[in-house]
């Protein structure tokens, strides 16, 4: 997938969507400082508070002031169901459409690549 057009402030959403589907950061997990993050990432820091400002307004991190953002109850469920449902309407359709242009079966993907 093509994401150089995509704004910095979704890419750095992916990484930390990524981050929590992957394990990374698990549910009441404290994420990293927007400052951290941002040198971690070479971000600008108003960047990473814009995607965080995002996953809280999601509901997909908690705030304890004074204290940094957590990730919420819940959220690895709703980043996957999300995930999923564009992986479904979105990529899906072009990859089965040059599957059948390619006459790929899809046993042979999954033979193929076990």
């Amino acid at each position: 997938m093509n994401n150089t057009s995509k704004p910095v402030y979704l890419k750095l959403r992916d990484i930390i969507s990524e981050s929590i589907l992957d394990g990374e950061y698990d549910e009441g997990d404290m994420l990293p400082s927007v400052r951290a993050f941002a040198v971690e990432q070479g971000a600008n820091p108003l960047t990473v508070a814009k995607a965080y400002q995002g996953f809280q307004e999601d509901g997909l991190v908690t705030v304890k002031r004074g204290v940094g953002m957590f990730v919420a109850t819940g959220a690895k469920t709703k980043l996957r169901d999300a995930q999923r449902a564009d992986f479904i309407k979105n990529v899906w359709p072009p990859v089965k459409r040059q599957m059948k242009r390619l006459n790929i079966k899809l046993d042979e993907l999954l033979e193929n690549n076990a």
